[in-house]
């Protein structure tokens, strides 16, 4: 018996699937809508943590309502703000170090309904 050839036919890349009842890959048409709701009709958290960082102080601001460009957005700019490293992922926008009072100046500026949480 020969070698079978691989199911990529003409050796074109991408993904030939035609059915799957267990999707895997998120597409577009998979995701779930996200409201862009402006920033006066959210209610966000800003807290500093350590949990699960190897003792690493970061600030985390949670309760956006933004598609993931616009959260990216906003992120950079807070980063650029504060002069630190940070991401976004998760509707939650990470800033490295204890920049609570910064970040929350900044988000209150930008019209956002903004709390510090914790201690």
């Amino acid at each position: 018996m020969g070698k079978r050839k691989s199911s990529q036919a003409g050796g074109k890349g991408g993904d030939r699937t035609v059915y799957s009842e267990f999707a895997t890959a998120r597409t577009a048409a998979t995701e779930r809508a996200v409201p862009d709701l402006p920033p006066n009709q959210q209610k966000l958290k800003v807290e500093v943590s350590r949990k699960g960082r190897g003792g690493k102080t970061v600030t985390v601001i949670s309760g956006f309502q933004h598609r993931p460009d616009t959260l990216k957005t906003l992120a950079k700019k807070l980063k650029a703000q504060c002069g630190t490293g940070g991401t976004a992922k998760d509707n939650v926008i990470e800033i490295q170090g204890d920049q609570a009072d910064t970040v929350l100046a900044a988000l209150q500026t930008a019209g956002y309904t903004a709390k510090r949480s914790g201690g």
